[in-house]
């Protein structure tokens, strides 16, 4: 489990590179990242949850963290959500789908499919999500805040 999260932190570090993080923010979105992984390893190897969730728990602490460390270090959410969310994306599933359709095995390229888009929403739900309730405690909560 520790060689997965160390492989993940370099991964995203080195990512990070490729699309020009600045120098000093590169640990903190490695800890990001590591720190998602290591989630989606708890949930799938510990606790035999099964892979969509594990994938929503793992984004939705991406996202925390994301969030936290933009407003410590002042900078932008992307910043730091953009590479930890890698480890999340479901690269696999759309190769096994490919793959599938290239064996002619529809049943499984249909079913690879399914859990590819699952995985795709459960991402977004809890990016969405977290950033729904940063917003909603960074302006104090009030009565008549969801007003429109």
């Amino acid at each position: 489990m520790i060689i997965k999260v160390i492989g993940v932190f370099i991964a995203i570090v080195a990512f990070s590179l490729l699309i020009e993080i600045p120098k000093k923010y590169l640990p903190l979105a490695g800890i990001v990242g590591a720190v998602g992984g290591l989630v989606f390893v708890i949930c799938i190897d510990m606790f035999q949850i099964d892979t969509v969730v594990a994938s929503f728990w793992s984004a939705f602490t991406i996202a925390l963290l994301s969030h936290s460390f933009a407003r410590i270090f002042k900078a932008p959410v992307t910043l730091f959500l953009i590479a930890g969310i890698l480890p999340t994306v479901p690269g696999a599933g759309m190769y096994r789908i490919v793959y599938s359709m290239t064996l002619e095995d529809t049943g499984m390229a249909g079913f690879y499919l399914v859990q590819t888009l699952e995985i795709a929403g459960v991402i977004a739900l809890a990016i969405f999500l977290m950033d729904s309730l940063f917003r909603v405690f960074q302006r104090g909560w009030k009565q008549n805040s969801l007003k429109y």
